[in-house]
């Protein structure tokens, strides 16, 4: 649905997303259910047309967007149909003695109409998986999708338009403009997924009319490789979580810090996993079926940027490197001897570029992390409990991992989100349900004589005494 900027058609949709906002205040489990299995039974009778929008947009192979896009999405739906009747019951609260004759119970509300601002990377995901969510709690959507990925849009808009009303979901198609004139007007919760960058100016708009927001952002994300870890188990775990996608993906292991004593073993490792993975035939990475492509030129020539900039400031090329500017292609690439003057240092990568870095003890690499803006996520590779415990007691990230990658986006039972600089609010399952919902405070009194009718004025020495006792007791 491409509306012109500041079109009033526009607003007649925003207006329209009120109505039936109000009306899905009361919605059922069973009506908020039959929302979400039209978006899986669409899904699933129309794979190919996702397999090849992904393909045009990224070159993207069918079984990564499967994996990735698809997959994810179906097992969000899933896990939300089997637990969302018990997600929208009111729970009840224990009840002080100073409140001895009341009830409490906390009721779910849906916040109402959402706006959903969607990433590139992985453009189906991270636009469906939050309109699930916004369905569950009863909430209207407007999806802002990507401009850089045209075809998965327009996927995206004639799978909505087959499926709901505008009035219920609809899809904004447009550049930077329509996004800003979107925001411009009074959503009741705004998620968003992107760079903290772009985070801060739609927290700065979603302030204007004290809309709550999920921000899922991204940052330089670690993965620490310890003296004692499964340096085979360790590299292939990391090149999968680094390449898929080639690269563009938020939560990446960004840089990695290898203890100094197991790095040109961890080297040999991520050499061998990376001819295993992409080119098993010795004809070269760039002719591999499983392997994505670079969304556009922009990105393109800023990892290129990257790349020169490293190694004219001393990086070392352990592998990769070739690019192909036809067809946006830049090999799995890893450098060592890397230092905070260098881009791929200082800036989130999103692409296929691994800069190793190496520390002699787990306080120095602990260190370096709490020196950066917190990440998104945190890996980290080794037997030591007590190791990983450090890790995890003293480092903030949005998740933390241990023995592997990415892994914990897919757990259905976990919070996920960022911290300060990569996000805010969490997101998936029962938290997604929770982003979207207003957590409603309900007390009911008895009536007639209660606890507290003694404290009431006049406030003679009985009930002072009485209010003494309250703040020294209770």
């Amino acid at each position: 649905m491409n509306f012109p900027i500041n079109n009033t058609k526009l607003s007649v949709l925003f207006d329209s997303q009120a109505i039936t906002a109000q009306r899905w205040r009361s919605s059922s489990p069973k009506e908020r259910a039959e929302r979400l299995k039209k978006i899986n039974g669409w899904i699933r009778d129309n794979l190919k047309q996702i397999r090849a929008a992904l393909k045009s947009d990224f070159g993207k192979p069918e079984a990564e967007t499967d994996l990735s896009e698809i997959y994810p999405v179906i097992t969000e739906i899933k896990h939300t149909l089997k637990n969302l009747e018990k997600w929208m019951r009111p729970v009840r609260v224990s009840t002080p003695l100073t409140m001895l004759g009341t009830s409490g119970k906390i009721h779910p509300e849906p916040k109402g109409r959402s706006l959903i601002i969607a990433p590139w990377n992985y453009p189906f995901n991270l636009a469906i998986t939050p309109l699930v969510s916004a369905l569950a709690a009863g909430c209207t959507a407007i999806i802002k999708p990507s401009e850089l990925t045209p075809n998965s849009s327009a996927l995206l808009e004639n799978m909505i338009k087959e499926l709901f009303d505008p009035s219920e979901v609809a899809v904004i198609q447009g550049e930077t403009e329509t996004s800003q004139e979107l925001l411009k007007l009074p959503f009741d919760h705004i998620f968003f997924t992107g760079s903290p960058s772009v985070g801060k100016i739609v927290m700065k708009a979603a302030a204007e009319h004290l809309t709550s927001v999920t921000l899922e952002l991204g940052g330089k994300s670690p993965v620490i490789i310890d003296r004692n870890a499964d340096l085979k188990d360790a590299a292939e775990k990391i090149l999968w979580g680094k390449f898929v996608n080639c690269g563009q993906t938020c939560i990446a292991p960004d840089y990695a810090l290898a203890h100094e004593s197991i790095l040109q073993e961890l080297l040999m490792e991520l050499k061998v996993g990376l001819q295993k993975m992409y080119d098993t035939e010795y004809k070269g990475i760039e002719h591999s079926h499983d392997y994505a492509r670079i969304v556009n030129e922009k990105h393109f020539s800023r990892l290129l940027d990257y790349l020169a900039d490293a190694l004219n400031h001393g990086a070392t090329l352990e592998f990769g490197g070739h690019t192909n500017p036809s067809t946006q292609f830049i090999e799995p690439t890893i450098l060592t001897q890397v230092d905070d003057s260098m881009k791929v240092m200082q800036e989130e990568i999103f692409g296929p570029l691994l800069p190793i870095k190496t520390y002699q003890t787990l306080e120095e690499a602990v260190s370096y992390i709490n020196s950066k803006p917190k990440p998104l996520a945190l890996y980290f590779f080794g037997r030591d409990i007590d190791n990983y415990e450090t890790v995890i007691q003293e480092t903030s990230s949005g998740n933390v991992v241990i023995n592997d990658c990415v892994l914990h986006y897919s757990h259905p039972n976990l919070p996920f989100g960022g911290i300060n600089n990569s996000g805010i609010g969490k997101a998936h399952g029962y938290f997604g349900f929770l982003e979207f919902s207003n957590q409603k405070g309900v007390l009911k009194q008895r009536v007639g004589m209660t606890s507290l009718s003694l404290t009431r004025p006049p406030y003679d020495l009985k009930t002072k005494k009485l209010i003494a006792s309250l703040i020294k007791w209770f």
